[in-house]
């Protein structure tokens, strides 16, 4: 699933692990979440977004849209 996950991280100076202590998770699993290679479960998805103070669409795409946000700021 594409995302801005890693953009909200480097943005806050954050290491993936110091995100993954923040949100209850592994370093491995923040990094494959960042590599589009693992969909976060729904529970660390909301607390991702809880902790970038957004809402869950502004950091996961929505993969069954035809067009993503990152293709219309593009247009």
């Amino acid at each position: 699933m594409k995302n801005r996950l890693r953009d909200e991280r480097v943005a806050r100076g954050w290491s993936q692990g110091e995100l993954a202590e923040r949100v209850d998770a592994s370093r491995q699993t923040i990094n494959a979440i960042e590599a589009d290679k693992y969909d976060p479960s729904l529970p660390l998805a909301y607390r991702l977004a809880a902790l970038f103070e957004r809402p869950v669409e502004q950091i996961f795409f929505n993969p069954f849209l035809i067009e993503t946000p990152t293709d219309h700021e593009r247009s």
